[in-house]
């Protein structure tokens, strides 16, 4: 099922609406306030050395804005940018031929870095810490190894899976930033600066029902802002007002908390387990859905506003969750929830 409030997937038309509407600068980028005073620090004295800024890694769910960051810093440094994912990187073939057509002082951005075949990750390790890679020509007893220097470049990693990342290669990174949900201003802001830039006004009660029910997180806000347009144009509303925006997304299927139907689906599996934990592999099948869906889609935004809780047996409903769906929590060993 398609999910308007989905962010792993999204057609090539969206990705094209999705670069238009990014902000290029650190004035238009909103949210993550200490995430950009903290590189704008080390971006300044990066330029003043007259260096190449340090490798850094963005970890966090979907749709934070990760990429932005890297083409915000691309920007401010005045360096070419090379975006890539690690599932394209098949072998070490592929990032050697990278990483050899790279600049003095340009980035790397690879995203879903935690993706990266063992191999390939291996070529990363000496390019990052001693600007080389080694390449084996040849094999049996007349293999060489030819040792090709690189010019000072920074690596941009992004992931969503923070913890799939090895040590080594977390290690690596000079720099580390978890990014974080954004709140419902910031999203209110983002909203408006991008209705701007769609060419459609926006009133602020509009705005910040769209920001409500986005999961705090800008790429679905922007999706929604995108969809909830198109019902203003349908009746030829010159700005989109509070009333169509809420009988839009009311139409979508996104409640007032952001949930749309496969996230009621799993508080409401939790619910029937009366107080008890629930497995992953348990509730990906009772949901039909894989558990790498469960686990990176439905579960962070879900954990992140206490509407569900991971413990060592399993996923369980919390307080939050009997309140939102207004059911009363079971008793447990005589005590609420």
């Amino acid at each position: 099922m398609d999910r308007m409030v989905e962010i792993e997937t999204f057609s090539q038309e969206e990705e094209s609406h999705e670069i238009r509407l990014r902000p290029d600068a650190w004035n238009e980028y909103i949210g993550q306030e200490q995430i950009k005073k903290n590189l704008s620090v080390f971006i300044q004295a990066s330029k003043k050395r007259e260096e190449a800024l340090d490798h850094v890694l963005f970890y966090g769910p979907p749709g934070l804005g990760k990429t932005t960051l890297a083409l915000i810093i691309a920007n401010e440094m005045n360096a070419n940018i090379k975006v890539t994912a690690a599932p394209m990187i098949e072998k070490s073939g592929d990032l050697a031929a990278i990483l050899t057509n790279l600049e003095e002082g340009d980035i790397l951005f690879i995203d879903e870095i935690h993706r990266l075949s063992p191999a390939v990750e291996e070529i990363l390790y000496s390019s990052m810490e001693d600007y080389r890679i080694d390449i084996i020509i040849g094999s049996g007893p007349a293999a060489q190894t030819v040792k090709i220097d690189l010019p000072r470049f920074t690596l941009i990693g992004a992931t969503t899976r923070a913890g799939m990342l090895s040590n080594p290669l977390r290690d690596r990174f000079g720099m580390s930033f978890r990014m974080q949900f954004y709140n419902s201003d910031e999203l209110s802001k983002i909203v408006r600066q991008a209705s701007l830039k769609l060419g459609k006004e926006i009133v602020h009660e509009a705005s910040l029902e769209i920001a409500k029910r986005s999961r705090g997180t800008p790429r679905i806000a922007l999706r929604l802002l995108r969809r909830v347009r198109d019902f203003a144009d349908v009746v030829g509303e010159e700005s989109i007002e509070h009333a169509r925006a809420k009988y839009a997304l009311n139409e979508l299927g996104i409640n007032a908390h952001g949930f749309d139907e496969m996230d009621l689906r799993l508080l409401n599996l939790l619910v029937s387990a009366n107080g008890r934990a629930m497995g992953l592999s348990t509730i990906a099948a009772s949901l039909s859905e894989d558990e790498g869906t469960v686990e990176d889609v439905l579960e962070p935004y879900l954990i992140a506003n206490g509407y569900l809780e991971r413990t060592a047996k399993g996923r369980r409903a919390t307080r939050n969750t009997y309140e939102v769906l207004n059911m009363p929590p079971p008793l447990e060993e005589g005590n609420m929830l």
